[in-house]
């Protein structure tokens, strides 16, 4: 038992020292790593400590194998795309686990949001309109379920979001419009007048479109006072029960 953990530690420094590396440039993209007989040499380690090592790097999705006589471990480039995921999961569980109160949740994630709003407005694409105009659109179908209007919530503030054509923004708020936005709808939906939820976000959208950047931040500031109405009607509704 006393082996293996052993043998564990390593394997988290290992990946630990060749993670830094990574990160501060020493190895580069696409950089072969050297063979698992060298870094076991390099690290007066086992091949199966390396090999654990590798996997955790392989996980983390930093670097990538290749088998075949060119074939060995190679440093990957991490888009913000892939990271995206892991940042989401990880703000949820944050979230949940913290027990992080509404209007905490609420204020961290409109200030973000309203953050992009110059921006967007300044360089949204049509692209971006269109997304937003059809969940719009689709929010207003007669039969829509709440987990479909919540979902189509979510894709509007991402187009929003998206909009303004910066990919470290739209990564870090990755967490703000999907790890926040869907715990908050968990709480408002019962209480939520879907034909305000519209009329706010048809204001956005137009605001957007006219290029007008202020506009769209005050409609957020509306939404944001409106959300935290309902969650106050909702938990307000839970106590009575």
């Amino acid at each position: 038992m006393g082996e293996r953990k052993q043998s564990a530690d390593l394997s988290v420094e290992i990946a630990t020292a060749i993670r830094e590396a990574i990160i501060e440039g020493r190895l580069i993209v696409d950089e072969r790593l050297p063979s698992e007989a060298e870094l076991s040499e390099e690290f007066s380690v086992s091949r199966p400590t390396v090999r654990e090592a590798l996997k955790r790097l392989a996980a983390q999705n930093l670097i990538r194998t290749k088998r075949g006589a060119s074939g060995g471990a190679f440093v990957n480039r991490l888009s913000f795309e892939e990271a995206r995921g892991d940042l989401i999961t990880t703000s949820t569980l944050l979230l949940s686990m913290n027990e992080v109160d509404f209007d905490t949740a609420c204020e961290a994630r409109f200030t973000l949001e309203r953050a992009c709003a110059p921006l967007s407005a300044e360089r949204r694409t049509a692209d971006h309109l269109a997304t937003m105009r059809a969940e719009i659109t689709r929010q207003g179908q007669a039969g829509l379920s709440d987990e479909s209007f919540c979902a189509s919530d979510v894709a509007f503030h991402r187009a929003f979001v998206d909009g303004a054509g910066n990919p470290v923004l739209s990564w870090q708020l990755a967490a703000a419009v999907e790890a926040i936005e869907p715990l908050m709808n968990m709480i408002t939906y019962s209480q939520r007048d879907r034909t305000q939820v519209i009329a706010l976000h048809t204001e956005i959208a137009n605001a957007i479109e006219r290029q007008d950047g202020l506009a769209a931040d005050r409609a957020l500031i509306r939404l944001s006072a409106y959300t935290q109405e309902l969650a106050r009607k909702a938990m307000e509704l839970r106590k009575k029960r």
